[in-house]
């Protein structure tokens, strides 16, 4: 895996994320916030959408590539995701997590080179989005 240090603007991305779970958060709706910056240099945030029925949840980081393709964009930087505890939890600090499974293969499809920051050995640090899914499907032969 292709560990990098964390630049000002990974820890300016990492407290956006932070800003709009802290804003948004609500218990068993709202817990898990993203940003994205594009290759633009643009930022943005979103939270995930929880359901009733876990299936139908929706992540943070697709509600955020959804937000950013909105928008006209589809070349992708970095992203991350954080967890906003719940509120009886003894730790209250806003972590960093890392993507889910199915997130990786989205982030994997919408950015082949797209960065992303998560928590490794007592820090956080940026590797590569493959590096998160190795042996990635996909529909052509190899």
């Amino acid at each position: 895996m292709n560990i990098m240090k964390l630049s000002e603007q990974d820890h300016e991305l990492i407290q956006a994320a932070q800003e709009i779970i802290k804003k948004c958060y609500e218990l068993d709706r709202h817990h898990i916030g993203a940003a994205l910056r594009t290759k633009s240099g643009e930022i943005f945030t979103a939270v995930h959408v929880e359901a009733y029925i876990g299936r139908i949840t929706v992540c943070a980081e697709a509600m955020v590539i959804g937000k950013a393709i909105s928008e006209g964009y589809k070349e992708f930087d970095t992203i991350v995701a954080v967890r906003h505890p719940d509120l009886e939890e003894e730790i209250q600090e806003i972590n960093v997590v890392t993507p889910c499974g199915m997130c990786r293969e989205l982030l994997n499809d919408y950015g082949i080179d797209m960065k992303v920051i998560i928590p490794y050995e007592q820090e956080n640090v940026k590797c590569d989005v493959s590096d998160l899914l190795p042996m990635k499907y996909t529909r052509t032969k190899i």
